[in-house]
């Protein structure tokens, strides 16, 4: 059996995904996160909706449209697919742990 909270022997500068399930239907993935931002001028534009919850830590996502969510450990939000975001902080201590399903989770 895995730990969802058992964390590598050791951390690198590169996040860490790990897929979980992967499916036809839905993908289910554990990110790990030490300080990692996306990278200025990026953003994400998925084409699936994505459920995430922060197991552990804090981060903030930042949507085109200038809004803003800041997230501690056990918050969650659907990212519908094509909104677009980005991570603009991602705590290192303690690191980051995200529980992702991605998938067509709502009917658009």
């Amino acid at each position: 059996m895995d730990n969802i909270f058992q964390l590598p022997n050791q951390l690198n500068d590169q996040e860490i995904f790990e897929t979980i399930l992967n499916s036809k239907n839905v993908k289910i993935e554990r990110i790990i996160s030490t300080g990692q931002t996306t990278p200025e001028g990026t953003w994400y534009d998925q084409d699936q909706d994505e459920w995430v919850i922060l197991l552990q830590g804090e981060a903030t996502l930042l949507y085109s449209d200038n809004s803003s969510i800041s997230l501690t450990t056990g918050d969650y939000l659907l990212i519908k697919a094509h909104e677009k975001h980005r991570v603009t902080f991602t705590s290192s201590d303690p690191p980051c742990i995200w529980l992702a399903i991605h998938g067509n989770l709502v009917n658009n």
